[in-house]
């Protein structure tokens, strides 16, 4: 009993690396797309690389605990800390007051405290 091994039909001649004329694709770089852009005509209305502009992102911001870094969904209400869980917090609550403000600074946050 012989097998017949096929190539899968999703596989295409075109889209492999090396193009008719027998020579390897050369793939280029955004830094390279964006030079080569530059040095072309284009007119005020063409649109382009880096004249794309993406609009806004309607999620909201994620947080991140100041303590662990992990996405953090509580923030003490008296210290304004964010924290994962309720060892974060317990460790946040022991905190002096200068080493709070140390964790809002790295952050950039004001101080309230």
């Amino acid at each position: 009993m012989e097998v017949e091994t096929t190539k899968p039909c999703f596989k295409s001649k075109d889209l492999s690396e090396v193009n008719p004329m027998g020579k390897k694709r050369q793939w280029k770089s955004l830094k390279q797309i964006l030079a080569h852009e530059k040095t072309l005509p284009w007119k005020e209305s063409d649109i382009t690389y880096s004249s794309v502009n993406a609009p806004p992102s309607l999620k909201p911001a994620k947080k991140y605990s100041d303590i662990s870094g992990l996405i953090a969904p509580y923030t003490d209400p008296h210290s304004k800390l964010r924290y994962h869980n309720v060892e974060e917090y317990q460790t946040i609550r022991t905190f002096p007051m200068d080493l709070t403000a140390g964790y809002l600074a790295l952050r950039g946050a004001t101080s309230i405290v």
